[in-house]
């Protein structure tokens, strides 16, 4: 019992004396707010290439109901498939981080044609995104998940 009392405050003392880490200035908060404006931008616009743009050549997007998409190519053949929406929202509950790595959590909402069907439907869910700081200063998003509050209508 002793040791493990030793080792839990150990671990504790060697926690405390690590540097702090900066949190995120005012300047990354408005920087990854940009970021989700202009994916919303792009979406809207059906503009794959732009959406890609905001994520990492590494990036991971883990939509719901099918595997993890890898990679800032195969980011780009996702968000080129399809028309594009009617509407689309991101809404940030949260941002938060320190250094450089930051999230941002939040809702969604998405109007347009679903499973092959003409008539438009709104589908809401949440998100949680990651992001990196880049060398130069910028944020790319690192991983992308994201699920809907029902699920999606489906053709009669």
């Amino acid at each position: 019992m002793r040791r493990i009392t030793l080792s839990v405050l150990s671990l504790a003392f060697l926690a405390a004396c690590q540097p702090g880490v900066a949190p995120l200035s005012d300047e990354d908060v408005a920087a990854l707010n940009n970021l989700r404006d202009a994916y919303v931008q792009a979406v809207l616009a059906g503009d794959a290439d732009a959406a890609a743009a905001m994520y990492a050549d590494n990036a991971i997007l883990m939509p719901p109901d099918g595997p993890a998409i890898e990679g800032r190519a195969a980011i780009r053949a996702s968000e080129a498939e399809g028309a594009a929406p009617q509407g689309f929202t991101l809404t940030s509950v949260e941002i938060d981080g320190q250094g450089g790595l930051a999230y941002d959590r939040g809702t969604w909402s998405w109007t347009g044609a679903v499973v092959d069907t003409a008539e438009a439907v709104t589908l809401t869910g949440k998100y949680v995104t990651i992001a990196r700081k880049q060398a130069d200063g910028s944020w790319l998003v690192t991983v992308d998940i994201w699920n809907s509050d029902a699920p999606v209508p489906q053709p009669e």
